[in-house]
């Protein structure tokens, strides 16, 4: 695990099976390694949660902090698929586009109902050990 500072880190709930997949996602389309990741299980990830106004026992968002400032919800989503590049970018777009309130409802509704649809793990995904240096503890 990693103890490095800089970077934009990505703070998601580390036994949801949708949340895992989105990082699963951006780790094999991230080729820079721009992004890091903390669970919302971790210290760090718990720090970050507080630090930004979420309640880590309660988290219902994901958090992007980046050197821009700290983004939840769907901006949050559009900054890293923009980040991202290449045509990315153009899906981070067509994202925004849309009114934040209507983009950031369905994103409530996805993050209230993810386990009775996606699924729970017993416990927080183990990252690889070429994958160490991108996850916080």
């Amino acid at each position: 695990m990693s103890s490095r500072s800089d970077g934009a880190v990505i703070v998601f709930d580390g036994v949801c099976v949708l949340c895992n997949g989105w990082v699963r996602f951006l780790l094999r389309y991230d080729r820079k390694g721009r992004y890091r990741f903390a669970t919302m299980q971790s210290a760090s990830g718990r720090e970050l949660l507080s630090r930004h106004g979420l309640d880590p026992d309660d988290p219902l968002s994901f958090l992007l902090v980046d050197e821009a400032g700290a983004w939840t919800d769907t901006d949050a989503i559009g900054r890293v698929l923009h980040g991202l590049g290449g045509g990315w970018r153009v899906v981070a777009k067509l994202l925004l586009a849309v009114p934040r309130a209507l983009r950031d409802r369905g994103y409530r509704f996805t993050a209230r109902n993810r386990y009775r649809w996606f699924g729970r793990r017993a416990q927080c995904r183990v990252p690889e050990p070429a994958e160490l240096d991108r996850f916080l503890q």
